[in-house]
């Protein structure tokens, strides 16, 4: 196997870069593929995610990503196990064992077996040479390593089977916003983006907001109604039923505009077509306690600044830097450190 070098990477992945950001028919046809195999990639989102991949793919932060990366001379096979639930979720975990010059023995997503190929096959076009580095395979075997995405439950089971080997093992997150009632419509409004974008199904999407004692839930409804079409999805409207229905027979408080329910609840996973939220007092109360669940929280959606939380522009949740690692575990500095 001949050995990468660190600069035919980072031109392949540039060249990617620049490919998706072009409409062709050949990315149109993947599209088409990836839309016909699962209901919840319409072409829009399909779209959005080939936009934020392409947007990640910028020069400027390839260049600076790969100054800290070493690429071996010696590969290792890591077996990944890629979720599904958002189009080309699963690629930065493939990119970061290519970029290191290791091996990718993917297990592929049921909900995302179309798309992530087509996309690994345009970038083997620059670069044949990584065509050794990619394998498919049903069962993982034979690895040195394995990073692995599921849910709770699944993380379980990835533990008991994988343990003995160095691991990531990734288990449910979610994305929470803190409003502090002084929010622009405009930054509520691209609020939605955090928790509509893909149906709300990312580890990203915001599934849970706080707001201040007395906010005034219209200065939230209002800015998000262009949002209203997602409701014409029939998953997504079928989810929307289900809940509203449920609260409805129980008697449980919740607001309605239409397309998304809005319920008071602690909990920071609400369910599809939910948002959930909370009041508070103190805001530094919020603070501490997103600070003791941070192990549970992908990214925070806020204005706030403050030394202890690091938070994201509103609208920026689904818009990832190469550096933004899943879980905040640092997938490169993994992938350097079991090497020989």
């Amino acid at each position: 196997m001949s050995s990468i070098r660190k600069e035919q990477l980072i031109f392949a992945l540039k060249q990617l870069g620049n490919f998706l950001s072009q409409p062709n028919q050949a990315l149109s046809s993947a599209i088409f593929s990836a839309k016909n195999a699962n209901a919840w990639f319409t072409e829009e989102e399909v779209n959005r995610s080939i936009k934020a991949l392409a947007e990640m793919l910028n020069d400027a932060d390839l260049e600076r990503w790969f100054e800290h990366i070493e690429v071996t001379a010696t590969p290792k096979k890591v077996g990944l196990i890629l979720a599904g639930n958002i189009p080309l979720v699963g690629f930065h975990d493939v990119m970061c064992v290519l970029a290191t010059g290791n091996i990718a023995q993917i297990k592929l997503s049921s909900s995302d077996n179309k798309l992530l190929p087509f996309v690994l096959n345009q970038l083997c076009e620059t670069l044949p040479e990584l065509k050794t580095h990619i394998i498919y395979a049903e069962q993982l075997k034979d690895f040195d390593a394995v990073i692995a995405t599921g849910s709770n439950n699944t993380s379980r089971y990835f533990e008991y089977y994988f343990g003995k080997v160095p691991h990531i093992i990734r288990k449910n997150r979610n994305s929470v916003a803190v409003l502090t009632g002084d929010e622009t419509p405009t930054e509520i409004a691209v609020l939605g983006h955090d928790i509509l974008d893909y149906f709300g199904m990312g580890c990203r999407s915001v599934s849970k907001i706080f707001i201040p004692k007395g906010y005034e839930i219209k200065n939230f409804f209002e800015p998000i109604e262009q949002y209203q079409d997602i409701i014409n999805h029939f998953k997504y409207n079928n989810n929307y039923d289900y809940n509203k229905s449920i609260y409805l027979v129980n008697q449980q408080k919740h607001y309605d505009n239409g397309f998304l329910l809005l319920k008071e609840d602690e909990g920071l996973s609400s369910p599809l077509a939910v948002l959930y939220y909370e009041t508070y007092e103190n805001v530094n109360e919020v603070i501490e306690r997103l600070k003791k669940q941070h192990e549970q929280i992908q990214c925070i959606v806020s204005n706030i600044l403050s030394e202890d939380l690091q938070t994201l522009p509103f609208g920026q949740s689904q818009h990832p830097k190469l550096w933004d690692y899943a879980d905040n575990v640092d997938t490169i500095a993994f992938l350097n450190g079991f090497r020989d």
